[in-house]
């Protein structure tokens, strides 16, 4: 199994064990903490092009990041090559490593914008906007898309060998078509086109929750690596699981329950500094939802937890919740069993 460094241009990746780029999800405090755990690379939320060059606060938010994060790729949407090569400049002097272009993104108010996986269907536009942020920096650009727009119109090979032929220095194929939206199963092995198409590196994505969803992964689409997206949903510490797996060693075990209150404690006051308390508060809910799904009493606390606004109050129910946990006695064999 491949445990080679991914060289995207002249930066070289330790790990091929991404975070997937997700909106309302991989803010600064979530990469920070996969980061800490251990990934190979960090994608920020997908930022508007537009929004970008007017600065928007949100953009500015999404398009922060944390010097731990080194280097740090920011992802970029639109439609228009001139904002996005204007886009991807900002970013570049914002300390950009990487510029992600977005043809994957099935969202209906991103694909009506002409954006997103809605390029997949003007492969013509879909080269100007790539060859227009190549052109406007000098740091590498990647592209990140899924198998085409439908069963009918599999193009993610012609587009790939497109965008190699642009400078684009590393591919990530979400094994969905947009029609698909998140239904069904992602195909894997369907990546293995990609991959035989283009010589730059090639990422697989979609459905990746274990360790043996990657491994399995990498097998059927020869892929250059993994990137992890809903899987990592509560666990900030999966991708560290699957940098051990590929490279053969121990699997790090999910840190103890009184580990991951703090965790939780701490990732909720990152979130009320970036976004303030009463914004932030909502946010947090359903990371808050993800960390406990599946304990003793997660569906009532969560019912609880989303209709409180004061952060002290949450952050005391957190506090409790996981101590009853801890007091809760191991199950027998019998139970366990």
């Amino acid at each position: 199994m491949n445990t080679q460094p991914l060289q995207i241009g002249p930066i070289t990746v330790a790990a091929p064990v991404i975070l997937a780029p997700m909106t309302g999800v991989t803010d600064r405090p979530f990469r920070t903490l996969v980061k800490r755990f251990g990934a190979g690379l960090t994608v920020t939320e997908m930022i508007a092009s537009e929004a970008m060059v007017r600065e928007t606060r949100q953009s500015l938010q999404k398009a922060a990041w944390d010097p731990s994060e080194d280097p740090v790729s920011m992802q970029l949407a639109g439609c228009e090559p001139r904002v996005m090569a204007e886009a991807a400049k900002l970013n570049e002097q914002r300390g950009a490593a990487i510029i992600d272009i977005n043809m994957g993104c099935p969202v209906k108010k991103v694909v009506n914008g002409h954006a997103g996986s809605h390029l997949m269907r003007d492969l013509s536009l879909a080269s100007e906007l790539i060859d227009a942020t190549v052109k406007a920096v000098s740091i590498p650009v990647t592209l990140k898309m899924r198998m085409g727009w439908s069963h009918e119109s599999l193009n993610a090979p012609e587009l790939a060998r497109i965008a190699e032929d642009l400078g684009v220095r590393m591919i990530t194929v979400h094994g969905r078509t947009r029609n698909q939206l998140y239904s069904g199963t992602a195909d894997w092995a369907f990546v293995s086109k990609v991959k035989a198409a283009v010589s730059v590196p090639v990422i697989v994505n979609g459905d990746i929750c274990s360790t043996d969803d990657a491994m399995a992964a990498l097998r059927q689409s020869g892929a250059d690596g993994v990137m992890v997206g809903r899987g990592a949903y509560g666990k900030p510490w999966l991708l560290a699981q699957v940098m051990a797996a590929i490279e053969g060693s121990d699997i790090p075990e999910p840190p103890s329950l009184k580990a991951q209150r703090d965790l939780i404690l701490e990732h909720y006051e990152a979130m009320l500094d970036l976004y303030g308390s009463d914004h932030g508060v909502g946010i947090a809910r359903k990371h808050l939802g993800w960390y406990t799904k599946g304990l003793h009493g997660s569906a009532e606390f969560r019912n609880k937890v989303n209709a409180v606004n004061e952060p002290s109050v949450v952050k005391a129910m957190v506090a409790n919740f996981y101590a009853l946990q801890l007091d809760r006695p191991a199950p027998s064999l019998a139970e366990a069993a």
